[in-house]
């Protein structure tokens, strides 16, 4: 059976990404104030393994590949970027706004050894797959060493 892979979503669970969150919004020309780390926008997500690989899938519709970040660091995978408001025309009003947008951090945890120098992501037709090949067990079977006297 494998093991579970958890997505990690809230701000104080985010630990050693902090900084490279605030980075990159900086590099994206946001500001970080504080609470900046809990966006204002939650993209659904989807975890599963294959027997090659985690596989991340993340509902970007409407993004712009180039406002979107993916940084691995030890056994996490941190998605963040920022969903640009829809603006209406001029002589339009909105009645209804259920759509989200702005800036969004979501986490990851592997929970097994990954490849990350050999991992790819694709964001096509507003998903955004994220494929990061598992390292083999490198332990090898259990051998029995028997005792002699």
């Amino acid at each position: 059976m494998r093991p579970r892979i958890h997505a990690v979503v809230l701000p104080s669970e985010l630990g050693d990404f902090g900084d490279e969150v605030r980075r990159v919004f900086l590099e994206l020309g946001r500001t970080g104030g504080s609470g900046s780390l809990a966006g204002e926008y939650s993209p659904p997500i989807d975890v599963f393994e294959t027997d090659e690989a985690v596989e991340v899938a993340v509902d970007l519709p409407g993004v712009n590949p180039a406002a979107v970040r993916i940084l691995v660091k030890g056994d996490a995978v941190l998605i963040i970027g920022e969903k640009a408001a829809r603006r209406g025309r001029s002589e339009s009003t909105f009645h209804l706004v259920e759509r989200g947008f702005g800036r969004f951090a979501r986490a990851v945890r592997l929970g097994r050894a990954c490849d990350a120098t050999h991992a790819r992501a694709t964001l096509d037709q507003g998903e955004l797959r994220i494929s990061i090949p598992k390292i083999a067990d490198r332990r090898g079977p259990a051998m029995a060493i028997p005792i002699t006297s």
